[in-house]
């Protein structure tokens, strides 16, 4: 008497798995998420970037002086009467980081009673 074996058809799911994970490291990897940049184009780089304040920026230093370009400036009013036509109409300040911010903004309010058309504060961008 011969015997039969019961052959039990195992299904290629490790196969079929293998396939789906090559298939999707593929699309990852030749896949592009962003466009390419131009190819003439040239980054800025950090390193190179001047950190010196901008040549027509008032300095509020903690104390409560007010300097431009390293001269103390003795009233807000004769710096924006001695600014040219077109350098009124957005005036710089850099505070210091221990300046009051009631000072700051009445030197603020200062500058746009002299004639400043805007007033921007310039402060250091934080790290993300």
């Amino acid at each position: 008497m011969r015997q039969i074996r019961s052959k039990t058809d195992r299904e290629p799911t490790i196969a079929l798995i293998n396939i789906v994970f090559l298939m999707l490291i593929f699309f990852l990897v030749a896949g592009s998420l962003a466009a390419p940049l131009d190819t003439d184009l040239r980054l800025v780089r950090a390193a190179e970037v001047d950190n010196t304040a901008p040549a027509d920026a008032l300095v509020l230093h903690a104390d409560g002086r007010i300097t431009n370009r390293g001269v103390a400036v003795l009233s807000t009013a004769e710096f924006v009467a001695a600014l040219p036509e077109d350098a009124r109409a957005r005036v710089r300040i850099i505070p210091d980081r221990d300046v009051p911010a009631a000072l700051l903004i009445a030197e603020g309010r200062a500058l746009r009673d002299a004639g400043a058309e805007s007033v921007v504060i310039v402060t250091e961008r934080g790290l993300d």
